[in-house]
């Protein structure tokens, strides 16, 4: 598998059983919370189900944010990424992500994840740098941390010069 960027000297691989094993854990916890904070604080509605309401809804959309875009922005993996060694990084030079490219890449989780995640599959086979919707909206990529075919932790360290960033290949060649 020979790179398929211009600006970039690392492989694009899927991934896809460890993005998918990530997922299930990721959303697992995620809706695994929801259910008990539900039955810990919900009322019993008149189908006899507990729901809550109001602003006892809101610490669900809180934990989602925290959990996918909070956590992501700062570490760069979720938690279930972080369990398969997986990370997210910007597809141009694989740095770390900032808070918008995680905030775009989860808002589109429901399109990615719908009908049993079979979009996002079909997506990340199809797409040139194996990506799900939201990861090309983000423009980030998600790499194994654990094949130095795809990511190091020295992955291409950048520079600035009159605030636009430069790879360091290209300014060195820049200077020869």
């Amino acid at each position: 598998m020979k790179p398929t960027s211009t600006y970039s000297k690392y492989l694009f691989k899927p991934n896809l059983k460890k993005r998918i094993a990530a997922c299930l854990i990721d959303y697992g916890l995620i809706f695994g919370f929801t259910f008990l904070y539900i039955s810990a604080f919900g009322d019993i509605d008149s189908d006899g189900e507990k729901a809550v309401h109001g602003l006892m809804t809101l610490p669900i959309p809180m934990l989602w944010f925290i959990y996918f875009v909070l956590i992501e922005a700062l570490s760069g993996a979720t938690p279930g990424h972080m369990l398969f060694k997986l990370k997210v990084v910007t597809i141009d030079n694989r740095s770390e992500i900032n808070f918008s490219q995680a905030l775009k890449r989860h808002l589109l989780d429901p399109i990615d994840i719908l009908l049993y995640g079979v979009p996002a599959i079909v997506v990340i086979k199809n797409s040139e740098f194996h990506q799900r919707l939201g990861d090309i909206w983000a423009k980030a990529i998600i790499v194994d941390t654990t094949d130095p075919e795809q990511y190091t932790s020295q992955s291409l360290t950048m520079k600035k010069k009159h605030s636009i960033t430069y790879p360091v290949e290209m300014m060195n060649s820049r200077h020869s």
